[in-house]
């Protein structure tokens, strides 16, 4: 079962955001700090505490202590989540297209 969109919106709207959806291709591939993303980013580290601000509201990123560093980790969950949802728009889109391809062709 899906998301309701009301749930997804917010997510589809912090990913609408560049910078935020390079964060989360770099937090897929290690746990990172906001400074560490600051360093592979074009963007100051109060600019990355912004975004992944924005990140762990809708639930896609999450903190973690490590000793004095607070790193950060993209949310499997959610994003399969997401995945889901547009999975089930796409499956709808595809069994429309075939009603039509049927119609079309009988």
């Amino acid at each position: 079962m899906t998301a309701p969109v009301t749930e997804l919106a917010p997510v589809f709207s912090a990913l609408a955001d560049d910078t935020r959806w390079r964060i989360l291709q770099e937090l897929g591939s290690a746990d990172l700090s906001a400074s560490a993303l600051a360093e592979r980013l074009p963007v100051s580290r109060q600019a990355i505490a912004k975004h992944l601000r924005v990140l762990a509201e809708v639930g896609l990123v999450e903190s973690v202590r490590v000793g004095r560093e607070v790193r950060y980790r993209a949310v499997g969950a959610r994003l399969e989540e997401t995945a889901r949802a547009i999975e089930a728009i796409g499956a709808a889109w595809d069994r429309r297209l075939a009603a039509i391809k049927r119609i079309a062709e009988s």
